[in-house]
Formats: structure tokens, sequence, C-alpha cells
């Protein structure tokens, strides 16, 4: 079963146990609810809203919530000395299916369970591998160097 789902001005077609990305939502990572604005639920049956469905939903859960890679925005004109650089990253959350729901009461369940992504261990993480790395260099530092001792040069004498 599948349905077409809109959400942030855009249309997604999702199947239970996909993983999406959409326009940032304002929910807590690990939460999870339903999306009603469902156009289409397609299974053993085919339903189409007029927009939308009734007594359709998609059960989702909130896994991520983060910044898309950056994009440049560069403009120029030639000979005229303009010139403009810019850079952008969307905010986005990314989502698990965890079911879909059908006007008619028939419910598909995802078979794997959502790997929700916990910023708190993350950050855990990377200092402990920071805090290992400063330890390395100091353990490898070297010694330094003994200083020569400049030797008198013999000058003949007559």
């Amino acid at each position: 079963m599948y349905a077409i789902l809109k959400t942030g001005g855009k249309q997604y077609k999702v199947q239970a146990g996909d993983v999406i990305r959409v326009e940032k939502l304002m929910k807590d990572i690990g939460s999870e609810f339903d999306l009603t604005e469902v156009l289409c639920v397609s299974g053993d049956e085919t339903y189409v809203g007029e927009p939308v469905l009734s007594n359709a939903k998609v059960t989702v859960v909130v896994t991520n919530q983060a910044k898309a890679p950056k994009v440049i925005v560069f403009k120029k004109k030639r000979r005229q000395g303009y010139r403009r650089l810019k850079g952008h990253r969307q905010l986005y959350t990314e989502l698990f299916v965890k079911s879909i729901t059908a006007p008619n009461g028939e419910t598909v369940n995802a078979d794997s369970k959502p790997h929700v992504f916990d910023p708190v261990k993350r950050e855990e993480r990377l200092k402990k591998i920071a805090e290992e790395k400063a330890a390395d260099k100091k353990s490898a530092a070297k010694k330094p160097a003994a200083k020569k001792t400049a030797t008198k040069k013999k000058t003949k004498r007559s």
C-alpha cells in the first residue's frame, strides 16, 4: 500500500517503512504524529481525494532535524564589476513512515523500527573523539632537539 501526502507545499509518495525529508516541521525529535492531508491511497483499492481524503492518515515519527547541504548562489554581470556570492542551507525534518491508514480503516504498518537521531549522544561522541585525538597529540609530541654547541674556529697566528 502507498499513499500520496502533502506537506510543506510539496507532495510525497510514501510506503510504510520509508524515510522522507520534508520542509522543517516544529516537532520534537522522536515524537509521533499523524499527517492528515492525504491526497491518494492505493492498495487493494484506490482512493482519490477531492482534494484530500477524509478518514485517511499517515502516522510518522520524527527521526532527525538538520540542515541540507549548502547551495551556492553566484550572480555575475560580465565587464561590469558585479559579483555576488551567497550560500543557503535549507532546514529539513526527516520522517519515518510508521503506518498508512486507508479511508475504509485498512492499516499497513512498517516492518522495521525508526532510527531516531539523538543530538546529545552525537555531541558526547564528538567530545570523546576530540579528547582521544588531543591525548594522542600530547603523547606523540616530539622532544625538543638538544642544541649543538658551536665550536670555535682556530685561527692561524703568525
